[in-house]
């Protein structure tokens, strides 16, 4: 079998579902199994409904109807007749989605989110397997819920791989077009689970894992994994392959390519994974699999914007050792700090943070105690894969470089 995902931006309007339909007639669609997002940016508006059910109540009717009517305009785009029985399908799952909200008694935001947030998924499937049939591409519809089972760590759930695999085994039909949600779940209890960041792509994975299938493909409006985000580098050039290391190695810095969990299971079992344009559906695109590191084997320019560095050293110029490093440790773990680069000499600790959680503040009146700091706020934090010395010239022209650190395949530099 063949696993395929489609992301919120390819089905963000009817054009976009109808695209889908002609990707899967140019590539075929036998023993296929089609993973697909909310529409749009339908997952941002579901979580400024969930926003308004806990802060405004007053306004919670008028942002569910917005989620309807962007739903709507879509359906009656697709079908001429709004008779179809698609249309009283959505209507049935949207009020299932506005009763939660009427009867919940749980004040628990995560597990609020969890039961909610997957109705995108749940509605755009259900428009698009519809739409399907209606062009002669007859196609199963499928609850995932009913087949990926996790824990109840809502949010960021934790597969439950033997429960799973037992229900896809015994419960799917590998012979015909198959078409099912990302990003969702259920616990043991039936209630609603999400699977975290990057959630669908991790669910293509989990199901290319169960069916042992020969590849999976992620389709996006870009050609495949460039080496550099064009909208900050000029001249991005196509990846043709990466190895499964080498992924997790750019996704580890930063890049926007494939999140490590989505590709551990593939790994485990060394199914490649292809990353197309769903407007050029017979390119090349990049293929992630075993083995060579990099083709074409050249730079990888990777940014992070926004970011902090902290520079410590000690108040009576004693060395920075064990102890200081695991306090200092300590205490990013305890305000949530998410750790880029750092560095240390002996009387010195510089380290650059991505201040998440806004408890940068805290943070620095607690290390103040012990140690002199310096913060500067704003800075860019760039990494380069496989660099060469061209490259790391071309990023330090017309910036003044804070931190440098370079390993044997790895230069990152902190700039302002």
């Amino acid at each position: 079998m063949r696993v395929f995902k489609f992301g919120g931006a390819s089905v963000k309007d009817a054009n976009g579902v109808k695209n889908l339909a002609t990707v899967l007639k140019k590539t075929g669609y036998k023993d296929t199994l089609v993973i697909i997002s909310a529409m749009g940016k339908t997952t941002n508006a579901i979580e400024s409904v969930i926003k308004t059910y806990f802060e405004d109540k007053n306004q919670l009717n008028d942002a569910l109807q917005d989620v309807i009517d962007f739903h709507n305009q879509i359906l009656k785009n697709l079908f001429d007749n709004d008779r179809h029985q698609v249309f009283e399908r959505v209507k049935f799952l949207f009020n299932e989605f506005a009763h939660f909200f009427k009867t919940n008694k749980s004040p628990d935001y995560s597990f609020v989110y969890d039961q909610t947030i997957g109705f995108g998924e749940l509605v755009s499937t259900t428009i698009i397997s519809h739409y399907l049939k209606e062009i002669g591409l007859d196609n199963q519809w499928l609850d995932v819920r009913e087949y990926i089972k996790t824990d109840n760590y809502y949010r960021t759930a934790n597969v439950d791989w033997e429960t799973t695999q037992n229900n896809i085994n015994s419960n799917l039909n590998r012979s015909v077009l198959n078409i099912t949600q990302g990003f969702i779940a259920s616990d043991a209890n039936n209630f609603t689970t999400t699977l975290g960041r990057e959630g669908s792509d991790y669910t293509a994975a989990i199901f290319a894992y169960c069916l042992n299938a020969n590849n999976v493909t992620i389709w996006k409006d870009v050609p495949g994994v460039l080496n550099a985000d064009p909208r900050h580098f000029k001249h991005a050039q196509l990846l043709n392959q990466i190895s499964y290391r080498e992924a997790i190695e750019l996704a580890f810095y930063g890049a926007s390519v494939i999140h490590p969990k989505t590709l551990q299971p593939l790994q485990q079992k060394e199914i490649p994974l292809y990353v197309k344009s769903f407007l050029d559906p017979e390119g090349n695109g990049t293929c992630v699999k075993k083995g060579k590191s990099l083709d074409p084997e050249i730079p990888c320019f990777i940014v992070k914007k926004n970011q902090t560095l902290i520079a410590l050293s000690s108040l009576d110029f004693s060395y920075i050792v064990e102890e200081n490093i695991s306090e200092i440790f300590r205490l990013l773990h305890f305000y949530k700090m998410k750790v880029d680069v750092i560095q240390n000499s002996a009387i010195s600790f510089s380290v650059c943070v991505d201040n998440i959680y806004n408890n940068l503040e805290k943070l620095l009146q607690h290390l103040k105690a012990k140690f002199k700091v310096t913060c500067v706020n704003n800075v860019n934090l760039y990494t380069i894969r496989h660099y060469d010395e061209n490259a790391i010239k071309m990023l330090e022209t017309d910036k003044t470089v804070l931190l440098k650190q370079l390993t044997q395949e790895t230069v990152q530099m902190v700039t302002k």
